[in-house]
């Protein structure tokens, strides 16, 4: 369980961090995205990023 925790923890923190870049305009990649700019997504992304530091301090825990 605390591998797949980890798994996700890290997924969760470069997807957030990639939302956070897109939503204010830093990351312009695809060119095509509808998130692009888009407020909304970079709070999306910190929540996401916040749930991924959760996951990867719960399975710091379950040792």
């Amino acid at each position: 369980m605390a591998k797949l925790l980890k798994v996700f923890g890290i997924a969760a923190i470069i997807i957030g961090a990639l939302w956070i870049g897109q939503g204010t305009g830093l990351i312009l990649w695809p060119a095509s995205s509808f998130m692009l700019a888009q407020s909304q997504w970079a709070y999306i992304g910190a929540g996401l990023m916040v749930l991924g530091i959760f996951a990867l301090w719960r399975a710091g825990k379950r040792r």
